[in-house]
């Protein structure tokens, strides 16, 4: 089966649900049923009807029912007096037929399945016979607002998988199910990395020690990497003026998703969503020359963005996180195109030190501007023609393979997104490089030539290492908890056998600590296999048993993650294998 009759079998599928919906729970009112990503989902209003997943059984055993019957899918055009008739009392297919009658519809089409009617546009299976009974199945019950309006009323939304085979399906499940062993969410609880605090707010995530040894591993690797490659590090504030972000522009486009202004003495300042005006005027400090540029400006920057309940996920998306930032001020299109493949440079660097592979994790994206949206996109087309070919010219020289996304750039300039892929095969933008024509005329960003001209500059924005948070909530589910060992929280676990081994243990692992490793004693009563077990359980690199022979000066009893049986080694042998493994970062 090809993509498209796929679609149209999840397409039939949707209907096929809708239609069971009305056969158990008659006053519920039907809101709209797309195709999505593996399957469908329906969102319904069932009034003071509570349905949750312990209620999909019976509704998957009614669409089961249904489909023993061969019905054909058969479309019909009414006219909008005709089908607002047809959906009275339904106030949400009302507003979807009365929004197609502003925009000049006149009629408006519907898809017969039986004895079963539901407005949509199609396409669908010309009937049903191509449904098999074991290619489906409903998934699960979450909340949706209206539109994706917070502000309406929240339905229930109904997912369903389909596949065109059983088989299809269960392989997908199987994937499914591993991939929920990965969860971010799941596993930063297990092993104790981050918190969330209905007291502190929704999307504000709390690293604990174990979860912030990780953050500060990446924060001193990119850093260190950043400043080796010229970039200046700086520090700027969490918040500035609003009069700033009206001045860049951000405030007009991005204000739904900034947080409102605080007064202060009379004036508004906002926690910034963003870091690029606070670097455009330390660059304006000062009178620049061509000398100076290009000239690479870095922050890890604590952003605040307000992100809507429902698109809240754990690390990966939050409402307060911190990017690795930077502004690349250049003279021209030139030295900018050299910044940009430096900066990819960079990004591959950084992937391959996590282990990523090029094609396999990760891909490169060309998100293009619409010359023809001037509302979102800033208006100048040749300034847009020359940024993108800027770009292009930098993937191609690459000679990596890339893809085009049109009317996925920035307001002021495109970019190249860095998509990563998840444990679910889903994209996500991890690093993001822009090119920006806008920002320089609007904070008169200029430099005094080597002729003594005045000219106006060019910036490059970029992330090397992207939002800290994301990034982890990534690596988490990538390495599916058992992180390499210089991102381990705790490198190396020391247990005691018993009590005459106490005071051994800890003058070890003081020792191994003043190497900086990352190192934990259990000295509990608890017996060796059950402190073995849990120091397996949190994935610990290596785990040393201290007992007699350790004590008496002999070699260390070491096991090394994912082996069954230990290995005796000297001492000075082990801090030589450890320490080496830190500093390659293998």
């Amino acid at each position: 089966m090809d993509e498209q009759q796929l679609f149209k079998l999840r397409h039939a599928l949707a209907h096929v649900l809708a239609w069971a919906v009305t056969n158990l729970y008659p006053e519920a009112k039907l809101a709209i049923g797309p195709v999505v990503e593996n399957g469908f989902y329906y969102d319904i209003d069932f009034g003071r009807t509570a349905v949750g997943d312990d209620d999909l059984p019976a509704l998957e055993k009614e669409m089961r029912r249904l489909l023993k019957t061969k019905y054909n899918l058969t479309k019909a055009s009414q006219t909008i007096d005709r089908a607002l008739s047809k959906v009275a009392g339904n106030p949400y297919k009302e507003e979807l037929i009365k929004e197609l009658a502003a925009a000049g519809e006149s009629e408006v089409t519907f898809y017969q399945l039986g004895e079963f009617a539901d407005l949509c546009k199609g396409p669908h299976l010309s009937d049903t016979s191509d449904i098999k009974a074991g290619c489906f199945k409903l998934q699960k019950v979450a909340g949706a607002y209206w539109r994706g309006d917070e502000h309406n009323k929240m339905l229930t939304r109904i997912y369903g998988l389909a596949f065109a085979t059983a088989g299809d399906l269960a392989d997908y499940e199987e994937k499914m199910a591993e991939a929920a062993k990965r969860d971010h969410r799941l596993l930063g609880k297990e092993l104790d990395l981050f918190v969330f605090s209905e007291a502190v707010g929704k999307g504000l995530p709390m690293l604990t020690a174990k979860g912030a040894a990780i953050r500060r591993e990446l924060e001193r690797f990119i850093v260190d990497e950043e400043i080796k490659r010229g970039y200046q590090h700086v520090m700027t504030p969490d918040l500035a003026r609003l009069e700033l972000y009206k001045k860049s522009g951000h405030y007009p486009y991005y204000q739904d998703s900034m947080y409102a202004p605080i007064t202060i003495d009379e004036e508004e300042f906002m926690l910034r969503p963003m870091a690029c005006p606070h670097h455009f005027e330390m660059y304006l400090s000062r009178p620049r020359s061509y000398r100076e540029l290009p000239l690479r400006l870095a922050e890890l920057a604590k952003l605040y963005r307000y992100e809507q309940s429902g698109e809240l996920t754990g690390l990966i998306r939050a409402r307060a996180f911190c990017l690795a930032d930077s502004h690349i001020i250049c003279a021209d299109s030139t030295q900018a195109q050299s910044e940009v493949a430096n900066v990819l440079d960079l990004i591959d660097f950084v992937a391959q030190t996590f282990g990523l592979r090029l094609g396999d994790n990760y891909s490169y994206r060309l998100s293009l501007g619409d010359r023809g949206d001037s509302k979102k996109y800033f208006k100048n087309d040749a300034a847009w023609n020359e940024a993108e070919e800027v770009l292009r010219r930098v993937l191609q020289a690459r000679q990596a393979s890339f893809s085009e996304a049109p009317g996925e750039a920035a307001f002021y300039g495109p970019k190249i997104d860095v998509q990563m892929k998840n444990v679910l095969g889903k994209e996500d933008t991890a690093f993001t490089v822009q090119y920006d024509f806008v920002m320089p005329e609007r904070f008169n960003l200029t430099y005094t030539d080597r002729d003594g001209q005045e000219k106006r500059a060019i910036v490059i924005h970029r992330s090397s290492v992207g939002a800290l948070e994301r990034v982890m909530a990534f690596l988490i589910e990538h390495y599916a908890g058992a992180f390499p060992l210089w991102l381990s929280p705790v490198q190396v676990k020391l247990l005691s056998v018993g009590e005459a081994h106490r005071a051994f243990t800890q003058t070890l692992a003081q020792e191994f600590i003043g190497f900086g490793w990352r190192v934990e004693v259990d000295d509990s009563d608890e017996t060796v296999g059950y402190k073995t077990r849990k120091a397996l359980a949190e994935k610990t690199p290596y785990i040393l048993v201290i007992g007699d022979k350790e004590v008496s000066g002999g070699k260390l009893s070491v096991r090394d993650r994912g082996q069954r049986e230990t290995r005796s080694v000297g001492k000075e042998e082990f801090i030589r294998e450890v320490s080496a493994r830190i500093k390659k970062r293998n």
